[in-house]
C-alpha cells in the first residue's frame, strides 16, 4: 500500500449528499478481484453520456478539477452496499483524500485499507470548504496528515481527528497484510514449533 504523505492538491467539489457505492462504482464493473483498473469507471453513470462521451454537466469533468487528489463531498458519503471496490475505484482514479461531514461506517473503514484519508469535517467547516472551492475552482488545499491539518488558500482549514493507529498505518503505507508481515519472525517461530508438535500434519 502506498504511504500517505503531506501534499498539496487541487480540491474537487461534489456537492451531493448520500453518494452511494452503487454510483461510485456501478455493479456491471465488479468483474475483477484486483484493486486496479476501476478508476475509469468511477461515477460512470454520472461521468458519461449514453454514447460514452463525457457528460459536461458532471462536476468532476470540469477542466479545473483535472488531476485533483482531494474530493470535497456531501454528507453520508459511501453509503449503500459494502463493496470494497468503491475505495478501489476512488484510489485508482487518483483521489487519496475525501472530506465530508460523515461516511458510511464500512466505506470509512475500507478507505484506510486503501491509502485513502477520509477527513471528517463539521457541517460548518464543510460548508465553508464547499463555498471556497465553488468560488475558486482549481484551488489547492494542503493536507498534512502528520500534523493533522488541512490548509486552504482562503483560510478555511482546520485541524482534524484521526485514529492514531490508522494514522501511523497510512504514514507507513501499511494495510492489514503489511501489518502482519512485520511479524514474520514470530510467524516463522510459530510454524516451526507447530511442525515439531504436530509432525503428522506436515507429512
Amino acid at each position: 500500500m502506498q504511504a500517505y504523505k503531506k501534499h498539496e492538491s487541487i480540491a474537487a467539489l461534489m456537492n451531493r449528499s448520500n453518494v452511494d457505492t452503487d454510483q461510485i462504482i456501478p455493479k456491471q464493473f465488479l468483474k475483477k478481484v484486483e484493486r486496479t483498473g476501476f478508476g475509469p469507471h468511477l461515477f460512470h453513470d454520472w461521468r458519461f453520456n449514453d454514447d460514452g462521451s463525457d457528460n459536461a454537466e458532471f462536476e468532476l469533468n470540469k477542466p479545473a478539477f483535472k488531476g485533483a487528489q482531494i474530493l470535497v463531498a456531501g454528507d453520508n458519503f459511501g453509503c449503500g452496499s459494502s463493496r470494497e471496490h468503491a475505495p478501489w475505484a476512488i484510489a485508482d482514479y487518483g483521489f487519496n483524500t475525501i472530506i465530508s461531514s460523515s461516511y458510511a461506517d464500512i466505506f470509512y473503514n475500507n478507505c484506510f485499507k486503501n491509502s485513502i484519508l477520509p477527513i471528517v469535517a463539521t457541517k460548518k467547516q464543510l460548508a465553508s470548504l464547499m463555498s471556497e472551492v465553488a468560488a475558486n475552482e482549481g484551488g489547492k488545499f494542503i493536507v498534512d496528515l502528520e500534523n493533522q491539518t488541512l490548509t486552504t488558500p482562503a483560510g478555511n482549514g482546520f485541524k482534524f481527528d484521526v485514529d492514531p493507529v490508522r494514522k501511523d498505518n497510512l504514514l507507513k503505507g501499511l494495510d492489514d497484510i503489511g501489518l502482519t508481515m512485520q511479524h514474520t519472525d514470530l510467524i516463522d517461530q510459530y510454524e516451526k514449533k507447530h511442525k515439531q508438535n504436530y509432525p503428522w500434519l506436515w507429512a
